[in-house]
């Protein structure tokens, strides 16, 4: 094997040498556009076996992902996501985004989830790789009744 084949193995193969920005796009319009009956079908977006985390999920395959997306559909009324930065480079994406809803059992004013998703695309250009970063206690739990006043009371007592 001659050094530029081993140097592209190390580099995770042809990764590199795909252009991944038409499916970064095609992810954006999905997310921006998310609905109920375009999680239905994730086939499109997410490789069979893709891996999936958040602050409340780690898991594996499109089964599990698709029950994640109907979830937030169950919780939560007129979910939509504003991608508000992104980066790329190879086959790995970073998105920035205000995740945007009313929940259907406390508060009826629109509430904002500020994060981030770390994504790696599959050579095909759908996701086998999805991690979200967002602080849960800051950008949810602060935000239900009873649970709030505890969190923003120990948010108190810590900056003292």
């Amino acid at each position: 094997m001659n050094v530029q084949a081993l140097t592209d193995k190390a580099a995770g193969g042809l990764a590199d040498d795909i252009d991944h920005r038409a499916s970064l796009k095609k992810l954006i319009v999905f997310f921006e556009s998310i609905s109920l009956e375009a999680c239905q079908d994730l086939s499109a977006v997410y490789t069979e076996d893709a891996y999936f985390k958040d602050p409340f999920n780690e898991l594996r395959g499109i089964a599990a992902i698709n029950h994640v997306f109907q979830h937030m559909f169950a919780q939560v009324h007129d979910p939509s996501f504003r991608i508000t930065s992104t980066v790329l480079e190879g086959d790995n994406a970073f998105l920035c985004w205000d995740f945007l809803f009313t929940m259907k059992h406390f508060h009826t004013n629109q509430q904002c989830i500020r994060g981030s998703t770390h994504i790696r695309f599959d050579d095909d250009g759908r996701v086998n790789f999805h991690r979200d970063y967002w602080d849960a206690a800051e950008e949810l739990y602060e935000k239900l009744p009873l649970l709030g006043s505890l969190m923003r009371m120990l948010k108190w007592i810590a900056r003292k």
